[in-house]
């Protein structure tokens, strides 16, 4: 099967070359003006357009995101072909999968297959990226093994999360949404010279309401928003050669969960109430119980949710040293976790959960780079990260007789690397590309293991997990025409390893995962650029995949733990293109397919191994099946796309404007069901005096009411499981001013 993909992935980008060969031709009688927009990325560390960037990469602007309605950065799946990205079971803990890489926890203390930057500073804890997504400028997002180029080392890929730079004059703005469910949000900056060689920025955003869900017993409502973010700037021109820029990000959000659905009768833990099947879409239930309302200091009658707040802070010195120039980035960042879920979805307290951490993460990074326009462009970086994780993790389930099971634990991480990323122009049509990595890192975890809170608190024993690893990366670009690229490349990724920090009495270390990747592409600008048509193609070989799976504690019996897969592959491809047809019209489509399986995975049989064991214990015997061919969970496919018309009219500036996303079904090994597959459609309209400053728009989210799960659960130990559902249709208005 790979021999044949791998062929018919060179027949496709062969035919497509032709295709670009004879575009160019055809191009050369039309009178156009429009052109697709070229947007400067610097994915690879220098400015650069997107179009010439050897890499798989997609560029979404900041106007384009927000009307596209990506207001969190898990909505960026929706904009994005081969990547998804899940709060696992309903929390605040976003996880991101490129190409079918990637975790699925809810944990705080693993780093992530894909690496998120924020202005080019690492967040290597997916749980302090919930309030980046304002005043933003674009979002790069990679695809595929990176290391050579940024201060982590990931096998999924990058996402770049660029926000507005100050600017010389002075700007200010708002935009002021209000929406289904009495939400609202207002978005803020101002910015110009503060004094000569030195300009500011400051941008704002509170986000209000919209509580959608109810409970079913009380009728109370749940998931309204408050969240608040506050972003300041600065660029100092110290010197004619010397650039600093200092940034400080304040984020609190004290938001309310998501509200768990249940999927079949059931019937609580000491048998006095059945629960039906939730019809309505809206229903969910909670109740915080007064021992979990005591470990999380909330109040009796707390519905669930977040009391999050974090601080980012980074230098970044950018200096003209004549023969070459010198980045630094200094970063801290801090961030306390408090969140109380109710996964059982009733008012008993059997599936319940409260998470608390404080993370404490200081970077620095050193990059020297060639100068722009030379044959050979080199660059050469260091990076080093100090961080701290404390927290834990505290459950009140129904096996355990709703009494409340904590396992607290203090984690601490070190990480060295050293990189290089070299292209070389060998001919006016050819660059080679050639990147290498060394990366040490230390894992240290203390914990005083999983107990009952009636009970005494165990010795703490500390665990540790080590990398040493050797990355890279070789490719070629290839002009074959003015305004067309081929390229393809091997590399070679790693992901650290980690521990499992929840109902485990053993926090042994699952290894790091390696993944090379195999890529080919091509990007090209057609018809006097009024079509962009890029396309990917790729196949990976996995080693040690990261999965939840199954340990068997001999005194405790089965826990639930981060394994490794020994080998695994993954196959597939993505496609975007832009097309102007005619002025004021823009057509945006994509597509990606992926496909993958595991080839060598002997995995524990927990039904096989409870059977052959007594009912309570010791568990010696322990049996496995072979799970060898069978397919990843991911989805195979997502098309997405938007259809945008800008006209005047009668003096009146006009924007029409619909996008969709269309993702495929996806097997769920906890639930043992399929989450089925979904279209969601977004719309837009906004109009403006020409002559003015302001807009005002109309706006709809999942405008046909598209019923859909992000994942589903079955802690509480239903034949069916609970499930998380999505937001169904809202609608809203929308204000913009300019000064």
């Amino acid at each position: 099967m790979t021999k044949a993909f791998l062929a018919s992935s060179a027949s496709l980008l062969t035919l497509f070359a032709a295709g670009i060969a004879n575009a160019e031709t055809v191009a050369a009688d039309a009178p156009q003006t429009a052109r697709v927009t070229d947007i400067v990325v610097t994915a690879q560390r220098r400015e650069q357009s997107a179009q010439d960037v050897g890499v798989s990469l997609s560029v979404i602007g900041g106007e384009a995101l927000n009307e596209k309605g990506v207001t969190v950065i898990n909505d960026i799946e929706n904009v994005v072909p081969n990547m998804e990205v899940d709060s696992q079971f309903g929390s605040g803990q976003p996880q991101f999968r490129i190409r079918g890489i990637g975790a699925r926890e809810y944990s705080s203390n693993n780093a992530s297959t894909v690496g998120i930057y924020v202005d080019e500073v690492a967040h290597p804890y997916t749980i302090t990226t919930q309030g980046a997504m304002f005043d933003i400028a674009r979002l790069e997002v990679l695809r595929g093994p990176q290391g050579t180029l940024y201060g982590r080392n990931t096998t999924g890929g990058a996402v770049n999360i660029i926000t507005n730079a100050p600017t010389v004059e002075r700007q200010a703005g708002f935009t002021a949404e209000y929406g289904s469910y009495d939400a609202y949000k207002v978005e803020g900056y101002v910015s110009g010279q503060l004094a000569p060689n030195l300009l500011g920025r400051l941008a704002a955003v509170t986000e209000q309401g919209g509580a959608w869900q109810y409970h079913r017993d009380t009728a109370e409502k749940l998931g309204d928003k408050n969240k608040t973010a506050i972003r300041g700037r600065l660029t100092w021109d110290a010197s004619e050669t010397v650039t600093v820029d200092l940034a400080a990000t304040y984020q609190i959000d004290k938001s309310d969960g998501l509200g768990f659905r249940l999927r079949a009768p059931y019937k609580v833990f000491d048998g006095s109430v059945t629960y039906d099947t939730d019809t309505a879409w809206r229903i969910t239930g909670w109740e915080l119980s007064p021992e979990m309302a005591a470990v999380s200091g909330r109040a009796l009658g707390s519905k669930p949710g977040r009391d999050n707040e974090g601080l980012d802070l980074n230098a970044r010195i950018h200096a003209d040293l004549g023969w070459a120039q010198l980045n630094s980035i200094t970063a801290y960042q801090s961030f306390e976790r408090s969140e109380y879920n109710d996964w059982d979805g009733t008012r008993f307290n059997e599936s319940d959960v409260y998470f608390y951490n404080d993370i404490d993460a200081l970077s620095q990074e050193l990059r020297l780079s060639s100068n722009a326009g030379e044959r050979l462009n080199w660059m050469v970086g260091a990076y080093y990260a100090d961080e701290n994780i404390d927290g834990g993790f505290y459950t009140q389930f129904r096996g355990a007789d709703r009494t409340l099971i904590n396992t607290p634990y203090e984690q601490t991480v070190e990480a060295f690397g050293l990189f290089t990323h070299n292209s070389y122009q060998l001919t006016e049509r050819l660059n080679l590309i050639a990147g290498l990595r060394y990366e040490n890192e230390t894992r240290t975890l203390t914990t005083t293991g999983t107990r009952r809170i009636n009970l005494p608190v165990g010795p703490s024993v500390t665990y540790d997990t080590d990398l040493s690893e050797v990355t890279g990366r070789v490719g070629l670009e290839y002009d074959l025409t003015q305004d067309a690229m081929f390229y393809a490349s091997i590399a070679r990724g790693v992901k650290s390893g980690g521990f499992t920090t929840y109902n485990a009495t053993s926090a042994t270390p699952f290894k790091p995962e390696i993944v090379i990747a195999y890529e080919a592409g091509i990007k090209s600008d057609l018809f006097d650029g009024r079509l962009r048509a890029n396309g990917a193609v790729f196949f990976y070989d996995y080693e040690n995949q990261q999965v939840q799976g199954l340990e068997y504690d001999r005194e405790t019996g089965r826990l639930g733990k981060i394994t490794n897969v020994p080998k695994s592959e993954i196959y597939g491809g993505e496609i975007e293109l832009v097309w102007m047809p005619i002025d004021g019209l823009t057509i945006s489509q994509n597509f990606g397919y992926k496909k993958g399986k595991y080839t060598e995975y002997f995995a524990i049989d927990g039904a096989a191994t409870d059977a052959a064991n007594p009912v309570d214990g010791p568990w010696d015997i322990i049996i496995t099946n072979d799970r060898s061919g069978e397919p990843l969970q991911f989805p195979k496919f997502n098309y997405g796309g938007s259809v945008a018309y800008d006209w005047d009219m009668g003096g009146w500036a006009m924007r029409a404007e619909t996008n969709y996303n269309q993702r495929d079904d996806i097997y769920s090994a906890a639930s043992a069901s399929v989450l089925p597959g979904y279209w969601l459609w977004n719309a837009n309209l906004s109009m403006g005096p020409l002559d003015a400053n302001w807009r005002v728009g109309l706006w709809a989210r999942n405008l046909f009411n598209t019923y859909y799960e992000e994942t589903r659960n079955g802690f509480n130990g239903s034949a069916r499981p609970t499930t998380s559902p999505g937001q169904g249709r809202t609608v809203g208005v929308r204000l913009m001013m300019d000064f």
